[in-house]
């Protein structure tokens, strides 16, 4: 869930309609007492998730964040640079929150504490949400997709759960793991996805984070092997 591929890039374009196009500096961005390269993530971030990657230029992130270019290419060499800094720095935080959830003897309870803390962490930062949502893995170097690396270790955690469920024999044993893993991020950065355009358009997708949580365990069941009596 740096989420959204470069595909969605007409998504987030016609989102644009709908978003609200305010970009209210963040205490992170505008108090000059925090060191310049936090400030301009701060304002980066708040930038890319109203206006979009695209529409957002280094001398709009300055601005807000009380500095100049030069300090951007300093730290980040170019926007692309600070746009991954900025999801670097929040997948950062998520993998140490899930963390602790590693000592979770099963896979699949696992699993579903990881929802919680995720749902939690973006509930707490709308701004980071969507823009991850819409502007998630859009990122490209040399034509290539680039994907950051703090993406790739929440990745790994998940798989670490998967894998042990496969070899505890408690994941269906016809299932890929990677497979496994792909639909249930898939899953989850839908219904998250499609709340947030609720949010801000008459988008038919009006649920609780609870009713997400039971999706999960509903879904969950049909990848693991059920106990024998």
């Amino acid at each position: 869930m740096a989420f959204a591929s470069s595909s969605t890039t007409t998504t987030r374009n016609a989102t644009l309609l709908i978003v609200s196009t305010s970009s209210a500096p963040t205490p992170e961005s505008s108090d000059l007492s925090i060191p310049p390269a936090k400030r301009i993530l701060g304002a980066a971030k708040s930038l890319f998730a109203t206006k979009g990657y695209e529409l957002t230029t280094t001398a709009m992130i300055a601005r807000q964040a009380g500095t100049s270019e030069s300090q951007i290419i300093k730290y980040y060499e170019n926007k692309e640079g600070v746009l991954v800094a900025v999801f670097n720095e929040a997948w950062s935080r998520i993998t140490q929150q899930l963390e602790p959830l590693r000592s979770i003897v099963l896979g699949a309870d696992r699993l579903e504490a990881m929802v919680g803390v995720m749902l939690n962490f973006f509930r707490a930062d709308p701004a980071l949400q969507e823009l991850m949502l819409f502007e998630g893995r859009r990122l490209r170097r040399e034509g290539d997709l680039l994907l950051t690396s703090g993406y790739l270790s929440f990745v790994r955690i998940v798989d670490e759960a998967l894998r042990e469920m496969h070899s505890a024999g408690q994941l269906r044993p016809e299932l890929n793991v990677e497979a496994t893993r792909s639909a249930l991020i898939g899953m989850f950065e839908g219904m998250l996805r499609d709340q947030t355009l609720a949010a801000r358009s008459s988008y038919p997708a009006q649920y609780s984070l609870e009713a997400m949580h039971v999706i999960f365990r509903t879904a969950m069941q049909a990848f693991v092997v059920r106990a024998t009596q």
